[in-house]
C-alpha cells in the first residue's frame, strides 16, 4: 500500500501524485522508495504509455523532509551513502524508464524537487511556480541531482543557481531549458493531456529507442565509432515490428496498430 503516493489511471496513461501535501511533498525515504517501485512498475506495464508526475496541494515538491535532514546530520558516514544512493537509484529509475515522462510542476519546485523535474523527459509549469537550489545554504551541494540538472540547464547556467541559492521564477527556468512549457495554472491539465494525446500516435517501441538513443548520443564524439553505431540503431529499427508496421500504415494510408481506434 502506497501511503506518500496516489497512482490514477487513465487511458494507457498514468498520474503519479506526490501526496504529502502537508509538507509541501518533500522526499524522504518513504517517497524515495515508493517513487522508485512505482516507476519500476509502471515502466514494466504494458498498458501504460505514458506518465505523468504531480504534486497535491500547493507544491510540487519543496525538497527533502526536514526530519530526514536533521536524521542525516547525525549519521555516520556509511548511512549516508547509503541514504545518497537511494535518491540516485530513484532519480536513475525515472530518467531511464523507457515510457515518456512529464513533470506537472507548480508553486515550489525546490532542491531535490528540480532533480525530479529535470529527470522527467518533459516538465511543464504553471506561470505561478517557483524554483531553487536551496543546498548551499544549508551548507550542502545539489550532489545527486545535478547529472539532470545540468542536463537539463548546462554547467555554465547552472553555475549561478547552483552557487547562489537564489529563488527563480517559471519564465526563467523556460529560458534556461529546464522547463519546456508555461502556461496558466488552469491550463495546465489541458497542456498535459495534449501532450499525452501526441504520445499516442508514437510507437511505444520507438519512443523507449529513442530515449535510449538520447541518453547514448548526448556528449559523445561524433566519430567513426558513432556513425557505426547510429546506423546499426536504425538497421534494427526498421527491421523491428513496429518498423515495419510504422512503414506499412504511411504507405497504405492508415493509422498504425498502436494508435487507440475511437468508438464510432
Amino acid at each position: 500500500m502506497l501511503q506518500t503516493l496516489e497512482v490514477a489511471y487513465g487511458p494507457q496513461t498514468a498520474v503519479v501524485w506526490l501526496n504529502r501535501p502537508d509538507v509541501r511533498n518533500a522526499l524522504d525515504p518513504r517517497m524515495i522508495a515508493e517513487l522508485t517501485e512505482t516507476f519500476m512498475a509502471l515502466g514494466a506495464d504494458n498498458e501504460v504509455r505514458a506518465i505523468v508526475l504531480a504534486g497535491r496541494g500547493k507544491a510540487f515538491c519543496a525538497g527533502a523532509d526536514l526530519n530526514w535532514m536533521r536524521r542525516s546530520a547525525q549519521a555516520g558516514d556509511a548511512e549516508n551513502r547509503a541514504d545518497a544512493q537511494t535518491l540516485a537509484t530513484m532519480l536513475h529509475t525515472i530518467y531511464t524508464c523507457p515510457k515518456p515522462t512529464i513533470a506537472r510542476i507548480h508553486g515550489p519546485c525546490m532542491a531535490g524537487g528540480m532533480g525530479l523535474a529535470a529527470a522527467c523527459d518533459i516538465a511543464v509549469a504553471s506561470h505561478e511556480a517557483r524554483f531553487a537550489l536551496t543546498e548551499t545554504r544549508l551548507g550542502l551541494i545539489a550532489s545527486m541531482i545535478s547529472p539532470y540538472v545540468l542536463r537539463a540547464m548546462g554547467a555554465r547556467t547552472a553555475s549561478r543557481w547552483f552557487l547562489s541559492a537564489e529563488v527563480f521564477e517559471a519564465t526563467e527556468a523556460w529560458r534556461i531549458g529546464l522547463v519546456h512549457e508555461l502556461c496558466e495554472a488552469d491550463r495546465l491539465d489541458g497542456q498535459i493531456n495534449e501532450l499525452l494525446g501526441s504520445f499516442m500516435l508514437t510507437s511505444p517501441h520507438a519512443v523507449a529507442q529513442a530515449k535510449r538513443l538520447i541518453r547514448d548520443v548526448a556528449g559523445a564524439p561524433i566519430d567513426a565509432a558513432l556513425l557505426e553505431e547510429t546506423a546499426a540503431r536504425i538497421a534494427e529499427q526498421r527491421a523491428s515490428a513496429d518498423g515495419r508496421e510504422g512503414l506499412a500504415s504511411f504507405l497504405e494510408k492508415r493509422q498504425p496498430a498502436w494508435v487507440p481506434r475511437q468508438d464510432t
